[in-house]
C-alpha cells in the first residue's frame, strides 16, 4: 500500500511540472500587458474614480485610438455612476463605525465588489464586442501602487 502513495505523489510531481513547463511557454511567447492605471483623485478599495484615456504607444497598429477612448469612456461612465455612492457610503461608515463595532463598513464592501462586477462584465462584453477579434484581453487586475505597499486594480 505504501508503494501506492509513492507512484500517486510521483504521478502527481510530473502533472505539476508539466503544467508549470506549459506556463513558462505561453509567458515566454506572450507579449508584455500594456498597463493603463487609474489616474483619479479618489480611490475607494483600490479602485480609482476615473482612469487615463490617453492612448498608450504599445496599442499603436492593434486597435484604433477611437475604439480605445470610447472603452475607456464606457469604464469610466460606470465609474462615475458607482463611486460616489460608495465614497458616501464609506463616510457614514466610518462615522457610525464605532457604535457598530465595524459593521457599519459592509455595505461600502459589499458595493465596492458590485463595483468591480459590473467593471469585469462590461469589459467582458468589450472583449467580446472587438478585442477578442483583435486578440486582445481587457481584464481588472490588482497590482502593487509603485509609491505605497496598498493594492490598487
Amino acid at each position: 500500500m505504501e508503494d501506492f502513495d509513492e507512484i500517486y505523489e510521483e504521478e502527481e510531481e510530473e502533472e505539476e511540472d508539466e503544467d508549470r513547463a506549459a506556463e513558462e511557454q505561453l509567458l515566454k511567447y506572450a507579449p508584455d500587458p500594456v498597463v493603463v492605471r487609474g489616474s483619479g483623485h479618489v480611490t475607494v478599495f483600490g479602485l480609482s474614480n476615473k482612469f487615463e484615456s490617453e492612448f498608450p504607444s504599445a496599442l499603436t497598429g492593434k486597435v484604433a485610438p477611437e475604439e480605445f477612448k470610447a472603452s475607456i469612456n464606457r469604464v469610466n461612465g460606470c465609474l462615475r455612476k458607482t463611486l460616489p455612492v460608495n465614497v458616501r457610503w464609506l463616510l457614514c461608515g466610518c462615522l457610525c463605525c464605532c457604535c457598530t463595532l465595524g459593521f457599519s463598513l459592509w455595505p461600502v464592501i459589499c458595493l465596492s465588489k458590485r463595483t468591480r462586477r459590473s467593471l469585469e462584465k462590461l469589459l467582458e462584453w468589450e472583449n467580446t464586442r472587438l478585442y477578442h477579434k483583435l486578440c486582445l484581453h481587457w481584464i481588472l487586475s490588482k497590482r502593487k501602487c509603485e509609491t505605497n505597499n496598498m493594492m490598487e486594480y
